[in-house]
């Protein structure tokens, strides 16, 4: 700590202009800063610059592409929805004959049986008051 107050205390300038002397080497800087951006702009920005462009062209592009898909997915998304719709009323529609049918076949196996058992009761009643008149 010592060190370094005694170092800035004798760096001090002496002269006229001290810190900010202008002369010679101002415009030789001022050169010298540009040179550099020259050379960095060339070097670094423009390659750089290219390479971001390139970039966002490229996710822009994929953006694209990609509502074009999602776009598509959603066009066939509801085409299938339709068409599975219609199918569900066909198949209802189906379900509901197949089971109007059926009611109908049970209905008439139904009145086949209730005729087959009335006959059979007045068989049996015959048989039985036929035993009862012989009895």
């Amino acid at each position: 700590m010592v060190n370094l107050s005694i170092l800035i205390s004798s760096s001090e300038v002496s002269g006229p202009g001290g810190l900010f002397d202008i002369n010679a080497t101002l415009p030789l800087v001022a050169i010298q800063f540009i040179l550099l951006m020259i050379i960095l702009n060339v070097i670094l920005y423009n390659p750089l610059l290219t390479v971001i462009e390139e970039r966002k062209e490229y996710i822009l592009n994929n953006l694209a592409k990609a509502s074009k898909i999602l776009s598509e997915a959603n066009e066939l998304t509801a085409q299938y929805e339709q068409e599975l719709n219609s199918v569900r009323k066909e198949a209802q529609l189906e379900i509901t004959n197949s089971q109007k049918i059926h009611k109908e076949i049970l209905e008439i196996e139904l009145n086949i049986s209730q005729k087959y058992i009335d006959n059979l009761l007045d068989n049996i009643t015959k048989d039985l008051l036929d035993k009862k008149n012989t009895a």
